[in-house]
């Protein structure tokens, strides 16, 4: 059959889809497109400003493309990566430089969110999330054909995070000493996913160019996906004391650990849209109830690279931590049941010289913390570290 036989329908693209980059990830190809709009609607924010909605509104009036001859095949593509979202397909008619057309529109099935109306913009969305979607989209269409669209859709917060974490993981690393790869040296033959919920597993055939030029035999490998997060310890250097926080969880109690609520810096997921200084500040407050001062980078790092795809980026934060700083805070709806503690410098050592600090971050930071102390307390004698307002 030709492919003019194969075309069924045209559609309408007001939000993310108009970034064509996406698009063409969706569709698995580059189409054609013209200009169109629509009257007496508005796009606003929505889903925690990641994507947006549209909704009615007298007088407005909401730019998109239309994209004629799409196949089948290209409506599938599209219903497995817009219908688990709840959108669902509507027919439209638009406006365009050539007089109205009809077409196909995916539009929310339940209605306007609640809360505040913020017009949306596609260029701040591009600055933003443009490139972050991209790298989700390329790891949600792969799954077209082998799990269904509600399923990856359940996943998209985290699918979001992971494509933010695959953004950031293209900044040029030093190779000094080390490896540098060059097209060729990894050769993946098959990937599957045998989990996914809030965390994944991926399991890959893959194969590796060896030291001595040639490539490895075909291996089974598997990873424990999780997004970037960070790390941050607040200091105190007038006090010269750090707040740490004590909170339950699984990956000891898995082990067999009688004892698995940790004693940790304050930690959390980089969501999408945000830099992890932003995360940093954000989970503070969040697990703390802090309003961080200036943020002193510590390290990036894996922190256990042979199993898991995890990446850290760990600070200390100047911080007022006057006597009561310390308390009981979490995500209302996350299950979080944080406490916080004040610890002198001194106590902070301690613990990790007895192991009862025996979290990776928490350690390294703590170590980094002994080198630069001195340092910290005279640059806050000589007002150079910014404090918190």
């Amino acid at each position: 059959m030709g492919r003019e036989a194969m075309v069924v329908s045209q559609f309408f693209f007001c939000g993310t889809l108009r970034h064509l980059p996406l698009l063409h990830i969706v569709l698995g190809r580059e189409v054609s497109f013209s200009a169109a709009w629509l009257h007496d609607r508005q796009m606003i924010w929505g889903h925690q400003d990641s994507y947006p909605l549209m909704q009615a509104a007298a007088g407005g009036k909401v730019e998109g493309i239309v994209v004629p001859d799409l196949t089948a095949d290209d409506v599938a593509r599209l219903v497995f990566f817009e219908g688990g979202f709840g959108f669902e397909i509507a027919a439209m008619r638009v406006e365009t430089d050539h007089g109205a057309v009809d077409a196909q529109i995916f539009q929310p099935a339940l209605g306007d969110p609640v809360g505040a109306i913020v017009p949306w913009s596609l260029t701040e969305w591009q600055a933003r999330f443009g490139a972050e979607f991209e790298a989700m989209a390329q790891d949600y269409m792969a799954l077209y054909g082998v799990k269904p669209g509600y399923a990856v859709a359940a996943r998209f917060p985290q699918m979001l995070a992971r494509g933010a974490s695959r953004v950031r993981a293209r900044n040029p690393a030093p190779t000094a000493m080390r490896k540098r790869v060059v097209a060729g040296d990894v050769a993946i033959a098959a990937l599957r996913e045998p989990y996914a919920r809030f965390f994944a597993i991926e399991e890959i055939d893959v194969s590796f160019r060896r030291f001595d030029g040639s490539m490895s035999p075909k291996v089974t490998r598997a990873g424990f996906i999780a997004c970037d997060a960070v790390t941050v310890l607040p200091y105190d250097p007038l006090q010269d004391r750090v707040l740490v926080v004590d909170q339950f969880r699984a990956g000891p109690h898995l082990r067999g650990d009688p004892q698995p609520w940790q004693i940790e810096a304050i930690a959390g997921r980089i969501d999408a849209g945000e830099t992890p200084e932003h995360a940093a500040r954000r989970e503070a407050e969040e697990e703390a109830g802090l309003q961080l001062g200036a943020l002193l980078p510590v390290a990036n790092y894996y922190p256990s690279p042979g199993c898991s795809a995890e990446y850290l980026y760990s600070f200390v934060a100047i911080t007022d931590l006057p006597d009561g700083a310390a308390g009981v805070f979490g995500v209302e709806g996350e299950a979080e049941d944080i406490r916080g503690h004040l610890l002198s410098f001194d106590q902070l050592m301690a613990l990790v010289a007895s192991g009862e600090i025996s979290n990776a971050p928490t350690v390294l930071t703590a170590f980094w913390l002994a080198g630069q102390r001195d340092r910290l307390r005279r640059d806050h004698q000589n007002g150079t570290h910014q404090r918190p307002a």
